[in-house]
């Protein structure tokens, strides 16, 4: 199953790279998650493997995650017409996901984050839902990206919504 999703960020690309790279802040705008440790490497750096978990309403996931790209290396000073690639791969029980994001700049001051996802499927009961309920993914990548945008953009935090969305 593949599927890309967008969103436009008022805020410029380089705060923007800044706050999605500072692992302090995905507490703040990744809905559920528990955990995001580091095994082996430094956080967001290429080839880091992270132990992720997220909880999902009753569902907790526990997944490992693979950073296998990150364009420029630099993220300070980033010329205006690059586009700034970070891309990883989620593995977890009967699942493989590959994100590919994509950052550019939208105008002045505003920032257009492309998630390109890819998911592949290893046991029957993922594949049926996959089958039965497609969107479900496409809404979870864009309610994170969504998420995003009201923390870079006012300082929203999923964290203080009562009971979450």
């Amino acid at each position: 199953m593949k599927y890309t999703v967008s969103i436009e960020i008022a805020v410029p690309r380089e705060r923007v790279v800044r706050l999605l790279a500072d692992p302090a802040h995905l507490p703040m705008w990744l809905r559920g998650l528990v955990l995001h440790e580091p095994l082996d490497g430094k956080h967001g750096q290429v080839g880091t493997t992270s132990r992720v978990v997220l909880q999902m309403g009753r569902q907790r996931i526990e997944a490992t995650e693979t950073i296998t790209r990150l364009e420029p290396a630099d993220l300070h000073g980033i010329p205006s017409d690059s586009v700034v690639y970070y891309e990883r791969e989620i593995v977890t029980k009967g699942m493989w996901n590959a994100a590919r994001e994509r950052l550019t700049e939208a105008g002045p001051g505003a920032t257009l984050w492309e998630s390109e996802n890819e998911y592949r499927f290893g046991s029957l009961p993922m594949r049926l839902m996959a089958r039965v309920m497609p969107g479900a993914f496409r809404r979870q990548s864009l309610l994170h990206m969504q998420d995003f945008k009201a923390f870079a953009e006012r300082g929203t935090d999923v964290r203080d919504a009562a009971g979450g969305r």
